[in-house]
C-alpha cells in the first residue's frame, strides 16, 4: 500500500502537476455567471469543473497520484474505493496509463455510474461491488491492497491527489482579470479544499476560502471545531460526492490552516440550487456541484460587490433522482406538504375538499386512500403543493373547521420518511 502523508505543497510541486495533466485535464472555463451577480450584487464567476473530461475535477488527483507511482507499486494493480467521481477518475487514469485496477463500488450504486467508471477504465479496470456504503467499499478495498500486495488510491487523503486538485486554483489565478476576494468549494473529504487553498495561501493570502459541506455531512466543520477529526455517526448521504463521516488526517491539517470559514448547506437548498442552474443558465450539475453556489446566500452581505469564485465540482448527475431533487427544494422552501386528512364517509366529501378547503392556487400531488371500513371518518394520506408558503396555516385552519384535519405530517420523520 502507498500513501503519502507529507503536508509540503509548495509551487513547484503544484506546477509540476499542471505540466502531467496538461493533456489529461481540460483548462475549464472560469465564467461570470450574469444570473448570480445580479442576485448577490457581486461578480461572481464559475470554475466550470464540470466539464472535465470525466465530467468531475477528480481526474486531476486520480491521474496525477496514479502517474507518480513506480512500477512495482503498479505491477499488481491499483484499487479504489469510490460510489462516483473518483472511481472514473482512476478509472480514466488506469486506461490511459495502462496500469490495471480495480474499483470496488458499494453495491447500491446506480447503474449509470457502474457503466460509465466500465466505459472510461475499458479492459484496464475491473468494478467489484461490495456492502452497503462507501465505508463498507472502503473496508474492503484496503483488505484487499493488504491481502493481495495492490496500491490503494485514497480519494482525498495524500499529497499527490491534493496536488493534482490544487491546479485548479493555478488556472483560477491566470485567468481572472482581477484580484479574488472569495473562493467558494465544496467539501467532502477535503483534498480539493487543501489543495486550492495552499495555492491561494502561496499566491493571494488575502483571499478567502470558504468551504462549504451538506448540512447533514458537516465532517471537517465538525472537525474543525474540535480540533481533531472525528466520525461522525450518522449522514445524509444524498449529496454523494461530499457526504463522508470522516475528512482525512492531512486534509483537516490543512484546512484547519488555510481555509477563511467552513459553512453548511440544507440539502433541500442544495437541491433548490440544482433546479435554478438548469432553468436559467442550461447547466447540469450533481448535488456537491451546486454546493458552492448555494453556500453563497449565506454570505450575502459579505460578498457584496466583492469578486467571488464558485468551483463547480461536478456534474455526474442521475435523471433519474430528478423528482427526489424536486421534492426536497418545495419541502426546504415550505411549498410542499403531507397531511392525514379525515375524509367524511358520504357522498361529496372530496368534491367538498377540492373546492372549498383547497386554495385557488393549491394542488394536490400525492392521493393515497383505500376504503376498509364503514367508520364516520376514512383517513387519506395527502400531500399538498402551495404557491406561496404563507398559504398553509389558512389551508389548515379551514381543514379543522369543517372537521377533515387528521395530522400534519412533515415534522413526524417516521410517519415522513416512510412515505417520502
Amino acid at each position: 500500500m502507498s500513501q503519502n502523508t507529507s503536508t509540503n505543497i509548495t509551487l513547484e510541486s503544484v506546477k509540476q502537476a499542471a505540466e502531467i495533466l496538461q493533456e489529461v485535464a481540460i483548462r475549464t472555463p472560469l465564467q461570470k455567471n450574469l444570473n448570480l451577480s445580479s442576485i448577490f450584487n457581486a461578480n461572481v464567476f464559475l470554475k466550470r469543473e464540470d466539464l472535465q473530461q470525466v465530467r468531475s475535477y477528480k481526474i486531476r488527483g486520480a491521474f496525477h497520484k496514479i502517474s507518480s507511482l513506480t512500477k512495482k507499486e503498479t505491477e499488481n494493480g491499483i484499487v479504489c474505493a469510490s460510489a462516483g467521481n473518483h472511481a472514473q477518475g482512476v478509472a480514466f487514469a488506469c486506461n490511459k496509463l495502462k496500469i490495471h485496477g480495480t474499483i470496488v463500488m458499494p453495491t447500491p450504486t446506480p447503474k449509470q455510474k457502474i457503466e460509465q467508471v466500465r466505459m472510461f477504465g475499458g479492459d484496464f479496470v475491473e468494478v467489484l461491488l461490495t456492502g452497503d456504503t462507501f465505508d463498507d467499499a472502503s473496508t474492503a478495498a484496503k483488505k484487499m491492497c493488504s491481502d493481495q500486495n495492490k496500491t490503494f488510491v485514497h480519494p482525498f487523503d495524500d499529497i499527490k491527489i491534493i496536488e493534482g486538485q490544487a491546479t485548479i486554483a493555478l488556472e483560477i489565478i491566470e485567468k481572472s482579470k482581477k484580484p479574488i476576494d472569495y473562493v467558494f468549494l465544496p467539501v467532502g473529504g477535503g483534498g480539493l479544499a487543501s489543495g486550492v487553498s495552499s495555492v491561494f495561501k502561496l499566491l493571494s493570502p488575502e483571499t478567502k476560502i470558504i468551504g462549504v459541506e451538506p448540512e447533514g455531512a458537516p465532517s471537517m466543520k465538525t472537525a474543525i471545531e474540535q480540533n481533531k477529526v472525528v466520525i461522525l455517526n450518522t449522514i445524509d448521504k444524498f449529496i454523494d460526492g461530499a457526504a463522508v463521516k470522516q475528512v482525512g488526517q492531512l486534509t483537516f491539517d490543512i484546512c484547519k490552516e488555510n481555509l477563511y470559514k467552513m459553512t453548511t448547506v440544507a440539502e433541500g437548498k442544495v437541491c433548490q440550487t440544482i433546479l435554478d442552474l438548469y432553468n436559467k443558465d442550461a447547466i447540469v450539475v450533481e448535488p456537491a456541484g451546486a454546493l458552492s453556489i448555494a453556500g453563497l446566500y449565506s454570505f450575502k452581505e459579505e460578498i457584496k460587490g466583492k469578486n467571488v469564485v464558485c468551483i463547480v465540482s461536478g456534474s455526474n448527475n442521475d435523471i433519474t433522482r430528478t423528482s427526489e431533487i424536486k421534492e426536497r427544494a418545495l419541502l426546504y422552501a415550505n411549498l410542499k406538504h403531507y397531511f392525514i386528512i379525515r375524509f367524511p364517509q358520504r357522498a361529496g366529501a372530496l368534491k367538498e375538499f377540492v373546492v372549498e378547503i383547497l386554495g385557488p392556487n393549491d394542488d394536490i400531488t400525492h392521493f393515497e386512500y383505500t376504503k376498509k371500513h364503514s367508520k364516520e371518518n376514512a383517513p387519506a394520506v395527502v400531500g399538498i403543493e402551495l404557491k406561496n408558503e404563507d398559504d398553509l396555516e389558512p389551508l389548515i385552519t379551514r381543514m379543522k373547521a369543517r372537521n377533515f384535519f387528521g395530522e400534519y405530517i412533515n415534522d413526524k420523520p417516521d410517519l415522513f420518511d416512510f412515505l417520502v
